[in-house]
């Protein structure tokens, strides 16, 4: 890639710093795992292009042996944070088939103490960035509000799935597949009857956030938090689950899994399903 990787970008409403690792929108600032960052400023250098999935693995995953599972997670992580719409994409298209495509405008960012005015937009594209800041700033006050929303007690019978660990390596190789897991669990979940779960965008929000358990769940209006970390050896995986009443800080519920690397979305949905029917057994 080229000076595009080192240098600020304005990608729609999002300024990236690739130096600081962290992109910001309005009041909001999001911390960048490195692989996701290369992920996006490798979209941003050849925006407006379809961009295939093996050329993806070659150029963000080079020296790293994955399969096509890891770019499908990576993207819908990356979408995650932009908060972009998959079905309504304003970011990132998935071009069946093919590959993905970065619609969203692209260009150098000013310098944040710089007084010169930026260059003006041509008038579709101006209009376009104004929407996205002002969607970008709406969420964020919905987020806020969700966060600090009080409602009395809790149902008994809520559930906050914070992100799984991934303690797997220095590199954070299976942070995607942690970021999956979460998800998936959060699905299974939402789908019984009698269990309420806060959604994975108020889950993702305390993502690396060291707070108390109990803020957590006061925050969220949930009674127990679902809690696990990703480890491995060799061709193993080892994930480790715990259920947490946030009251008191006791853990109700625990247990360890492992499973073969070999088949990384089947391992989500085996242990999404063990984890429901622990659940089902150990919340009243």
């Amino acid at each position: 890639m080229d000076r595009l990787t080192s240098i600020a970008l304005q990608v729609g409403a999002w300024r990236i710093d690739p130096q600081l690792g962290q992109m910001s929108c309005a009041t909001q600032t999001v911390r960048l795992e490195a692989r996701t960052m290369r992920l996006l400023l490798y979209l941003a250098n050849r925006a407006g292009e379809t961009v295939g999935i093996d050329e993806l693995l070659d150029q963000v995953w080079s020296g790293v042996v994955v399969t096509q599972d890891s770019v499908y997670q990576a993207i819908t992580a990356l979408r995650r944070l932009l908060g972009d719409d998959a079905k309504q994409p304003t970011y990132i298209v998935t071009v069946p088939r093919l590959g993905y495509r970065l619609i969203a405008p692209v260009r150098a960012a000013e310098d944040p103490g710089s007084t010169v005015a930026p260059p003006s937009l041509p008038a579709p594209r101006a209009a376009m960035s104004r929407r996205i800041v002002l969607v970008c700033a709406a969420i964020a006050l919905a987020g806020i509000a969700v966060f600090y929303w009080r409602s009395g007690l809790p149902d008994p019978r809520s559930v906050a799935v914070l992100p799984f660990l991934d303690l797997t390596s220095q590199a954070m190789d299976e942070e995607y597949f942690a970021d999956g897991l979460t998800e998936e669990l959060i699905d299974r979940l939402s789908s019984q009857a009698g269990f309420k779960v806060p959604a994975a965008s108020a889950s993702f929000f305390y993502k690396n956030k060291s707070l108390p358990p109990s803020r957590i769940a006061r925050d969220l209006g949930v009674v127990y938090l679902l809690e696990g970390s990703l480890r491995e050896s060799g061709n193993t995986l080892r994930i480790a689950a715990r259920l947490t009443r946030a009251a008191d800080g006791y853990v109700i519920w625990t247990k360890n899994f492992e499973r073969p690397k070999a088949d990384r979305l089947r391992i989500q949905d085996e242990i999404a399903r063990e984890v429901v029917l622990a659940l089902r057994e150990s919340v009243p």
